[in-house]
């Protein structure tokens, strides 16, 4: 018979691993902390990210999965490789893909400056305000997160109708004598774009403006600035970081946007996330919708680039 192994060795050995591990997390705890999000970020975004990056450089087939497979093998030991590049220079060559990736830059584009022009003052007024009312008017501009964001804009389809709520005020006050068109256009479009995303506006400027001082308002104008000059020089300037940031929050989810255009604009407002569902589900190309989908990804990163080549410069002057 075997001898058995002593409580003491074991004890000791517990004693020492646990010790090794308790060294080694001392030592890499800021390497792990980092290494968590960008082994999720590498799951589950990287990973589908290459996937559809592989169907877009595959041909459409009459098959299931409609596309073909980017390896093959033969009789020779190597597998051959299938790429091509023809989807991505369909889209260049189709006039409607680039009108749309355009139609869509300008729309995002316009809403994000509406966001802009509304937020800027409603986050300024917030900041200003003392009191328990400062939290209250944040909480306002928070309460539509509490709601589905699909009935939010089932809501505006009913204010928005030629028998809804916005047309019958209109009637009654006399301002027309016919219903007007509002729903299924692009005014609707940019009426549910701001009205969604103009929180993603106001919370980074109120986050930017809540650390402002002030009192350099109050002394450019002891020195004789007058307000607009004083907004301009002092307050537009320290608070530039707060309008990038909400620019991006509202620029980059806006521009492929889908729910919004095709609720509220119906098929009159042609928006990139919209031919890109049709060419997954009714075309069923999938080859040229990962196309689509993998260009649309490199539009956005951008001003994504743009704005850390700027950050850097700040950083670095």
């Amino acid at each position: 018979m075997e001898s058995p192994v002593p409580v003491a060795s074991v004890t000791t050995d517990a004693t020492g691993f646990r010790g090794w591990v308790s060294a080694f997390l001392q030592r890499h705890w800021r390497s792990i902390i980092v290494f968590i999000p960008f082994a999720w970020l590498a799951v589950f975004f990287l990973t589908p990210f290459f996937i559809v990056v592989k169907i877009s450089l595959a041909e459409s087939l009459i098959a299931s999965p409609p596309f073909s497979k980017l390896l093959e093998w033969g009789d020779s030991i190597l597998p051959s490789l299938n790429i091509s590049a023809d989807n991505y220079a369909y889209l260049w060559e189709d006039s409607l893909y680039v009108k749309t990736y355009l139609n869509s830059l300008k729309i995002a584009s316009v809403s994000t400056l509406l966001c802009l022009l509304i937020g800027y003052p409603m986050a300024y007024g917030i900041i200003r305000t003392q009191g328990t009312a400062r939290y209250v008017l944040l909480l306002l501009v928070m309460l539509p997160f509490w709601t589905s964001f699909l009935l939010r804009v089932y809501a505006w389809m009913g204010l928005l109708a030629d028998q809804g709520t916005i047309n019958d005020l209109l009637l009654w006050i006399g301002l027309i004598d016919k219903p007007i068109r509002l729903l299924y256009s692009e005014l609707a479009v940019y009426i549910g774009i701001v009205y969604t995303y103009l929180p993603f506006m106001i919370l980074p400027l109120y986050a930017n403006m809540e650390k402002l001082d002030f009192s350099l308002n109050e002394a450019a104008a002891d020195l004789g600035a007058r307000p607009a000059s004083v907004f301009t020089t002092v307050t537009l300037p320290m608070t530039w970081p707060g309008i990038v940031a909400g620019s991006l929050l509202v620029f980059i989810p806006a521009t492929g946007e889908f729910v919004i255009p095709d609720l509220l604009g119906g098929g009159n407002v042609l928006m990139i996330g919209r031919v890109l569902s049709s060419e997954f589900n009714a075309n069923h190309d999938w080859p040229v919708a990962s196309a689509v989908a993998v260009a649309l990804l490199f539009v956005l990163l951008i001003p994504m680039m743009l704005y850390h080549r700027v950050q850097s410069r700040e950083a670095n002057s």
